[in-house]
């Protein structure tokens, strides 16, 4: 099945970059697709847990769901995790 997230502090492609790599690697869950003008994450998963799962792992990169509280800790990580996806890109 697929579902789509939107979250917060997503600006660019270091982050969409950062965030597609750590979600390809989480089990049950494929075609991960980040949209960075509309930030939102849309990808295919085998079971609902995996939704709470790709939910929490956003938020420890500091993208956490609209529902979520975007904390000041979160925006921090965001942009170390940007900065990661921009790095790893090149």
């Amino acid at each position: 099945m697929m579902t789509k997230i939107a979250v917060q502090n997503l600006k660019c492609g270091g982050c969409a970059n950062t965030i597609k790599r750590n979600l390809d690697k989480m089990e049950g869950i494929s075609d991960v697709h980040v949209e960075i003008e509309s930030a939102e994450v849309t990808f295919n998963f085998e079971s609902d847990t995996r939704i709470d799962a790709v939910k929490q792992s956003l938020k420890t990169m500091g993208y956490p769901a609209m529902d979520d509280e975007n904390t000041l800790s979160a925006k921090a990580k965001s942009y170390v995790s940007c900065g990661m996806g921009r790095l790893m890109n090149n």
